[in-house]
């Protein structure tokens, strides 16, 4: 089989030359798109799902040899989540290469956080059925680069030390509030603000109400630590 010409780019992109070129297919084509003669990435996405968690506990382990099993798991959960994949197939463009129906084509779903972090994932194992463990490790590795190291600060869960913050000084709970949902169904947009008993408070925008949740939790947290020190 022969790539066409996006699928080329990709392997490019990825900086792996399949052997299989059908498993790179595969590993693009959405359920919206399969048939008889081609089948979907969702199996691929499962066993993606795997190779990637153990690329990724065998770096946490090898960066930071003193962790203990409390502090690595927030930062595996930052690494290996749909959020970071699709992340990291926005960078090489995945989306651009998807094999997509009619409807999920018309609903953009080559911009769709979901459908980019199960591919990316699905690409993982298409690596590791051509490849073997090694050649998906170090894709891996080469694409997640930079993260991992600072995955530190990226995993504190910042609503959490804000509650903390908080109930140290005898107040209660911060309140979050939705004060706005814009953008269409398939791409919403929402602004969060939270709210400290005594008044100070902060706003945040994402895709989705947990990620705002966290960009305001943690805007505020920086703002109160940085008024008590």
């Amino acid at each position: 089989m022969k790539l066409s010409a996006d699928l080329q780019a990709l392997s490019t992109r990825l900086g792996h030359r399949f052997e299989r070129p059908e498993l790179l297919v595969r590993a693009v084509t959405h359920s919206s798109r399969a048939g008889v003669n081609r089948e979907d990435n969702q199996r691929l996405e499962f066993l993606g799902d795997r190779v990637l968690g153990l690329v990724m506990a065998e770096a946490l382990l090898a960066e930071d040899k003193s962790a203990t099993e409390g502090q690595l798991a927030p930062r595996f959960n930052a690494l290996v989540r749909k959020e970071a994949c699709a992340d990291v197939a926005r960078e090489i463009d995945l989306g651009a290469a998807l094999k997509l129906g009619r409807s999920e084509m018309l609903s953009g779903g080559r911009r769709k956080q979901a459908l980019l972090g199960d591919a990316m994932e699905a690409v993982i194992a298409a690596v590791y059925l051509d490849a073997g463990f090694d050649a998906a490790k170090a894709m891996v590795l080469r694409l997640w680069g930079d993260r991992i190291g600072a995955v530190k600060e990226d995993a504190r869960d910042a609503k959490t030390a804000l509650q903390e913050w908080a109930q140290a000084r005898a107040m209660p709970p911060p309140s979050y509030v939705e004060l706005s949902r814009d953008g269409p169904d398939h791409a919403p947009v929402f602004v969060i603000e939270v709210r400290l008993e005594d008044g100070q408070s902060a706003k945040a925008k994402a895709g989705s109400k947990r990620q705002a949740e966290q960009a305001a939790a943690k805007t505020l947290l920086a703002a109160v630590e940085k008024s008590t020190s």
